[in-house]
């Protein structure tokens, strides 16, 4: 799959995620297989761009190529703004936020509440894609509501405005994550637009990435949550779409040995105490993979969220990790 010059190998993407997607994240998840890893969404506000959150979210130095960074908010000029600004700070992509179902950012009119009113859709992205001259993507749900499912218009109107490529969730923001997700309204899109296509939601297993493909038509498969505690799954996925085989099981040792890695890079990008804290969501993401008993999973989560340090987080992490690989644990293939 190409995007603009861009070429997508493999067809496995990060979804943005806000408080997830970070660099250390998407450089990991790049690492492990995935083929494009989106930046979490970054405010369009310019009062904010040098906040300490903002400047870690712009940080996009030793990334590898194509670096994608979502923006959001709700006013053209601003929006294009924004995409210049992050084009001079390295984006190569610029990926338009109408997807995020958070009350938060809704209430501001932005994100999937976006996709209630068409002509600002227009605007938004005819400012964005004349601002910049990298391609520019969005990201959209099947609508706002169960008797609202206007993404093939607003995916037509993308089309015609000059997006590069279109992300689907194939929920509606009143969804948000609950229910299952639904792909008919994913492939009439791909049916009807020329520009690439990408299935996004409840994509957790090869098995299913290789459905969602077949069932949609769609260029690429985007995972979000799965990707959670188990970022290896890009790479289980792209090998299954290329030869119809399952790699074997990951062992708890390389588990352990990308979950140090990945806290190390936590702790260097963001320093103590916040690498700490913000360490400690992976490290129960990761500790929900390993198999044995739950009180023992809830044990090392109580434990290691007290580490008040870096070297105590990654001790009791190498300690919990060592006495899997003793007890000869494997690792539970997530559904």
């Amino acid at each position: 799959m190409r995007i603009g010059t861009y070429r997508i190998e493999p067809r496995v993407i990060l979804a943005p995620m806000a408080g997830v997607t970070d660099k250390p994240f998407r450089q990991l998840c790049k690492q492990l297989g995935a083929g494009l890893a989106v930046s979490e969404m970054t405010t369009s506000d310019p009062r904010f761009w040098n906040t300490r959150k903002s400047l870690h979210r712009m940080d996009h130095a030793g990334e590898p190529d194509p670096v994608s960074v979502q923006i959001a908010g709700t006013v053209p000029t601003v929006m294009a703004a924004a995409a210049r600004y992050n084009v001079e700070h390295g984006a190569q992509l610029i990926d338009i936020n109408m997807g995020c179902p958070a009350k938060k950012v809704c209430n501001a009119w932005a994100g999937s509440a976006l996709m209630r009113d068409e002509a600002l859709v227009a605007r938004i992205v005819s400012a964005v894609v004349a601002a910049v001259d990298v391609p520019v993507t969005l990201k959209i749900r099947t609508g706002w509501d169960t008797d609202h499912r206007n993404a093939p218009c607003i995916a037509r109107i993308a089309e015609d405005c000059g997006i590069a490529a279109l992300a689907v969730h194939g929920r509606t923001r009143d969804q948000q994550y609950t229910g299952t997700a639904e792909y008919d309204t994913i492939a009439r899109i791909k049916s009807e637009l020329c520009i690439p296509v990408i299935a996004n939601g409840d994509i957790g297993s090869p098995e299913k990435a290789a459905f969602v493909l077949h069932h949609t038509g769609a260029d690429a498969v985007m995972v979000g949550r799965a990707a959670q505690g188990r970022p290896w799954i890009f790479r289980e996925i792209a090998h299954f779409l290329a030869t119809g085989e399952h790699l074997p099981p990951i062992a708890a040792a390389e588990v352990r040995d990308i979950l140090l890695g990945h806290l190390r890079a936590l702790h260097a990008f963001y320093g103590e105490p916040a690498g700490v804290r913000i360490a400690r969501k992976h490290l129960g993401w990761y500790a929900k993979q390993a198999e044995g008993p739950v009180d023992q999973q809830m044990a090392f989560r109580n434990v290691v969220n007290r580490a008040d340090s870096a070297q105590a987080q990654l001790e009791l992490t190498r300690h919990y990790f060592d006495g899997l690989i003793a007890g000869d644990h494997g690792l539970r293939a997530a559904a």
